[in-house]
């Protein structure tokens, strides 16, 4: 996952952002080109017999969407308003919609989409689908996801099946889930769906995972007598933000499961929707130096932005890499152990504690890499009032800036 080819281009897109105005600077930059040139790569290297979705809740950027539309099957939306926004940006596009808490209103819209695939959350929920379903007269396609335990899953940073969460029904629920939808002929199954963590980054125990939903869906099929065609595996492929080389080895995983695919002569598709690891590598957040302070013997470096623009830092609970572009101000500080924090009046406003940096002073930016997902979307924007970021786009040599 390099992030380095990308830097030249935004240094560029800095100058251009200086020459346009005199505020200091604070921009997301997205390089599309890197982005197209990953989802390809992606894309090449899954085996035939699998579908890739790209769940927009990573970063639902219209541009963002646009690049990568030519190389997935369809996008994954976890809200109504994110259906909204696909429709409107992708429209046509295959659609999923998935999430706990679905409003009447929303199943409704989702009825109203053509190509949208429903995934139901639990019984409560099929029981209200089927009865909308009816009232308006339209037919569905959904998927039951399930919560299940995978005997030696192991474990990661967001676990989200296999103990009690709000996510999927139990095994115990399927036989009155398929009830319901003997009783509701506008409600199609066409598969399941099962995500039981996210921030994976162990391949060989995805296999496993993998290996197990299509055996399990198997064994539903013949005990329930029922057939379906597709698993969604969902996503959750885990990045490393402070060692990249050490994220999920998409290669790895795929040529595992091409063979897996290929031993068992698997008459199901397969289905992924993964967000993060699809888009994180395409974004930078830069925020240019204002203050550089000492305070009880420790050097802080005050820039314009912060976490209410960049959560990923205090989300993910780590220091994130940054790169330095010096401008023109002889250094500050050298060789000195510098915590990199932006404007709010909280001292959790911070993006990177105690990091040693070569030399510094006001002027110079601070580029984060890996900010491409989950960043500028799951901010906490309005706090204080601040202006937001500019919104820069790099791709074919051109830079469109909102």
């Amino acid at each position: 996952m390099n992030t380095s080819d990308s830097l030249p281009r935004v240094r560029a897109a800095i100058d251009r952002l200086r020459v346009e105005s005199d505020e200091p600077v604070c921009a997301y930059v997205y390089d599309l080109d890197a982005l197209q040139r990953h989802a390809r790569w992606m894309r090449a290297a899954l085996p035939d017999g699998c579908e890739l979705y790209y769940a927009a809740k990573a970063n639902a950027e219209a541009d963002v969407l646009k690049t990568l539309a030519p190389w997935v099957d369809g996008f994954e939306a976890a809200s109504g308003g994110e259906l909204r926004w696909l429709r409107q940006h992708q429209p046509g596009r295959p659609l999923l919609f998935g999430g706990p808490g679905k409003l009447d209103s929303e199943l409704e819209l989702a009825l109203d989409q053509p190509g949208c695939t429903l995934h139901v959350e639990s019984l409560g929920e099929l029981h209200r689908l089927s009865a909308i379903a009816e009232r308006l007269g339209r037919d569905a396609s959904i998927f039951l996801r399930m919560n299940i335990g995978v005997p030696g899953m192991g474990d990661t940073r967001l676990i989200m099946g296999g103990k009690p969460t709000p996510f999927g029904l139990d095994e115990a629920d399927l036989p009155a889930a398929l009830e319901a939808l003997r009783n509701c002929p506008r409600l199609h199954l066409e598969g399941f769906h099962f995500h039981l963590m996210s921030h994976q980054r162990d391949a060989d125990m995805q296999l496993k995972l993998v290996r197990a939903y299509l055996d399990i869906v198997h064994r539903w099929q013949r005990e329930h007598r029922i057939e379906v065609h597709t698993v969604n595996a969902g996503g959750g492929f885990g990045v490393d933000y402070g060692d990249p080389a050490r994220s999920f080895d998409w290669l790895g995983f795929c040529s595992g499961l091409e063979r897996l695919l290929g031993e068992r002569e698997e008459t199901l598709r397969l289905r992924f929707e993964p967000g993060r690891y699809v888009s994180v590598a395409c974004g930078w957040y830069v925020m240019e130096v204002l203050d550089i302070k000492r305070s009880h013997g420790e050097y802080f470096a005050v820039a314009r932005g912060g976490t209410h623009h960049f959560r990923t830092p205090p989300a993910q609970g780590h220091d994130h890499p940054f790169v330095v572009l010096r401008g023109t101000q002889p250094p500050v500080v050298q060789d000195m152990r510098v915590t990199l924090v932006g404007q709010l009046c909280t001292p959790k406003d911070v993006l990177a504690r105690q990091q040693p940096i070569a030399a510094l002073a006001p002027g110079d930016c601070l580029a984060f890499p890996l900010a491409g997902a989950y960043a500028w979307n799951i901010s906490h924007q309005n706090f204080l009032m601040h202006p937001p970021p500019r919104m820069v786009f790099l791709a074919d040599g051109g830079m469109g800036v909102g």
